[in-house]
């Protein structure tokens, strides 16, 4: 069976470039791009199941990572991002256009990952972004209609390509989460 992930991790992917200092992402339309400025290098680069993030036609697996909310400037067409769905913790801001996600965005102070802004790297020309890590959320792809029968396979080719898989987030941002709690619970 050939497994088909994400086209920015199927073959491999480049290593992160030491000193990168961020570059632009750009959505899908031909005219009016949107285009947002990430000013420095982001963290976390993981392959996502979950089913709210945006995947490329055909992709499992969305690629996302995570920057500083300071570092995030939309430069152009900021006419034509709206708010998927303005209940979720994090408010994805997409192009009304072509659907590309450009950027995620909590507001809510308490939650532990505030201050990041969630980016989809493979949307910039640029070269030398964080590599991904590791793959969360990978039982998840299976609400999206990948056959149960196929996990195997699919977690056998994330391990592959050094991609270790997790049901939730890998552990370092679990125990993150966890520390945020304890902080809140005893303050």
């Amino acid at each position: 069976m050939s497994i088909t992930l994400h086209p920015s991790i199927d073959n491999g992917f480049a290593a992160t470039k030491e000193n990168f200092q961020g570059g632009v992402l750009n959505c899908n339309c031909e005219s009016n791009t949107v285009r947002v400025k990430l000013s420095g290098q982001t963290a976390h680069n993981h392959a996502c199941g979950c089913s709210k993030c945006w995947k490329p036609e055909g992709a499992v697996f969305s690629q996302i990572a995570v920057i500083s909310r300071d570092n995030v400037e939309v430069i152009a067409n900021a006419e034509k991002l709206v708010v998927i769905d303005e209940s979720a913790a994090i408010k994805r801001h997409a192009c009304k256009e072509c659907g590309v996600h450009m950027y995620g965005r909590i507001d809510n102070t308490n939650h532990p990952f505030f201050g990041l802004d969630f980016v989809h790297t493979e949307l910039s020309t640029d070269e030398g972004w964080s590599a991904p890590e590791f793959a969360a959320f990978v039982s998840s792809i299976i609400e999206t209609g990948t056959d149960p029968k196929d996990m195997t396979a699919i977690r056998t080719r994330l391990n592959e390509l050094g991609l270790n898989t997790y049901d939730c987030l890998s552990p370092a941002l679990m125990d993150a989460i966890a520390t945020h709690v304890y902080a809140q619970n005893h303050a």
